[in-house]
């Protein structure tokens, strides 16, 4: 039987009403179980919790969602009602304000006056242009410097051309150490994202001997699911996401609202190739949790199969993008605490709500499970 309004917390419900096919296919890959926590308040707080949380019987019994990838050892633990506890610690003034007081000292104002170059020189596009990161996490570690100051007014055409001056930032750095293969570009929007510069800008990399630990990592494991199953584990996991109405394709491109998301709001995007399609489903993603989730710092990281031929196999490894929401801006108190270092990453997002939204926004046609 269907599940009416399905969202996370009936999330075992969905998976028993899946085909006998698709349910074994889940379970192949994602094992779920739940939890309920209880607690007694003192009658003094009652007041303050119907204030906070809608009311008493919200947070007696709680449900909690436990969602562990069974093959990349990824894990989430789903409580809505986090989103809703009191976060003491705030920034004062707006967004938009406090960009408006850094763009006074902006670092970045004049990029070809105020910041290194490699040594292959620089890459200028239409609305960004290289620069050589002056305190590198790699050898080859590079900046994609926006034209634009705000990292939030993008359009799809400037994210295309973050993007293409990346690409060719690697081909030009790959020309200059041949045994440099693995590429790596990543977009920390804002402060609450890790970017210590406010002005817009990515980070771009380009490794040698083996991909970084955790990309390694994917790769391995899904080595592992051909050799133990047969089929590709990027396919299989579209397939999961698909049968339970979190993911779509579009023009080729298969986007995924994850089920063990590492924070609230992650979108998984897959590609056979770098091209204009991902590219565009790039920005209509960002444009969607920007402009309808209402995210205003996020995490995207975009990784492809190496560049040149490698001793591992890469094979059936699709282009992959993760982006994630990192929440308020003016919150001062961290959204990643030593459960998400050490042990699994606690989400008040619903990835079915997500991909509701997605859905919306990129107008496709893809049924739900």
């Amino acid at each position: 039987m269907k599940v009416t309004n399905p969202s996370i917390t009936n999330l075992e419900e969905i998976i028993d009403s899946l085909p006998a096919e698709e349910k074994s296919l889940f379970q192949r890959i994602y094992a779920v179980t739940t939890a309920v926590g209880e607690l007694r308040p003192p009658q003094s707080m009652e007041p303050w919790v119907r204030q906070q949380f809608g009311s008493v019987d919200a947070v007696t019994r709680q449900k909690i969602v436990r969602v562990s990838n069974t093959v990349t050892y990824e894990g989430a633990l789903f409580n809505r009602l986090r989103a809703l506890r009191p976060i003491e610690a705030k920034e004062k003034g707006s967004i938009a304000a406090q960009l408006v007081d850094a763009s006074e000292n902006d670092l970045f104002a004049y990029p070809e006056e105020d910041t290194p170059e490699d040594l292959f020189g620089r890459v200028v596009g239409k609305h960004c242009v290289t620069a050589s990161n002056i305190a590198k996490y790699d050898g080859l570690h590079g900046l994609v410097i926006f034209n634009d100051f705000n990292p939030l007014y993008f359009s799809r055409e400037q994210v295309i051309d973050y993007i293409d001056v990346a690409r060719e930032w690697a081909r030009r750095a790959q020309a200059k150490q041949p045994e440099a293969k693995y590429f790596f570009f990543a977009w920390n929007c804002l402060w609450r994202a890790g970017a210590s510069i406010y002005h817009g800008h990515a980070q771009v990399m380009l490794t040698r001997d083996r991909h970084y630990a955790k990309i390694e990592g994917l790769r391995c494991a899904a080595l592992g699911y051909k050799q133990n199953y047969g089929s590709n584990y990027f396919e299989d996991l579209f397939q999961v996401h698909h049968s339970i109405g979190c993911a779509m394709e579009k023009e080729g491109v298969r986007i995924l609202a994850h089920l063990t998301p590492f924070r609230d709001n992650e979108v998984i995007l897959m590609a056979d190739e770098l091209n204009l399609s991902l590219k565009q489903r790039i920005y209509e993603v960002l444009a969607c949790l920007r402009d309808r989730v209402g995210v205003t710092s996020f995490n995207l990281g975009m990784v492809t199969p190496p560049l040149g031929e490698t001793e591992e196999s890469w094979e059936g490894f699709p282009v992959m993008v993760w982006i994630i929401d990192r929440g308020d801006p003016d919150s001062r108190a961290s959204d990643i605490s030593s459960m998400e270092i050490y042990a699994s990453s606690v989400v008040s997002s619903d990835p079915f709500e997500l991909a509701r939204q997605l859905q919306h926004c990129l107008k496709t046609e893809a049924g739900y499970g």
